[in-house]
């Protein structure tokens, strides 16, 4: 009876469900650790909005959220945009990657809008031809698609030197 005692082991998922704005159940605060990675449910669209919240930690050097096409590390997903808070040279830089090669990045921005141990909330509005930006409610920049397929970004990544609060 040389039966073969395989365990069978289910996979977790990396990538949790995004839940809707303003919907946050108490058993779903564990979910919001960092590094972070979410479902868009049904990818985004023009008029699509993503709601990051969120402290700075007391001491940062970096911060980021990327957009992405699915969460595949090898081959990496395309990138559609990736924030990129950079204290040291205050700065809140964006770039996307397509099939492996990064585009240019953009920098310039009309103040830092991030303050260490203070709350943010980052808006990333979906338009037909770009990403509009705001930050605490004021418009920072655009970033325009590089990716055509807009429904095929359904991932969202946050990581380094910050804590979640709320997710929409």
């Amino acid at each position: 009876t040389g039966a073969d005692k395989t365990i069978q082991l289910t996979p977790v998922p990396l990538c949790g469900e995004l839940v809707s704005a303003f919907t946050s159940p108490l058993e779903s605060q564990p979910f919001l650790i960092v590094p972070f990675c979410g479902h868009i449910k049904g990818g985004m669209r023009p008029g699509k909005k993503i709601l990051v919240m969120g402290i700075v930690d007391l001491n940062p050097e970096s911060f980021g959220i990327s957009l992405t096409c699915g969460e595949s590390e090898d081959p990496p997903a395309d990138v559609a945009i990736e924030l990129k808070a950079v204290f040291t040279e205050r700065q809140f830089v964006r770039n996307s990657c397509v099939a492996g090669e990064w585009g240019e990045e953009q920098s310039s921005i009309p103040y830092f809008p991030f303050i260490p141990d203070q709350p943010f909330r980052v808006e990333i509005l979906c338009e037909h031809p770009r990403f509009r930006i705001f930050v605490d409610g004021h418009q920072l920049f655009d970033f325009y698609h590089r990716i055509e397929t807009l429904s095929a970004i359904d991932t969202i990544k946050i990581n380094g030197d910050l804590q979640l609060t709320k997710l929409g």
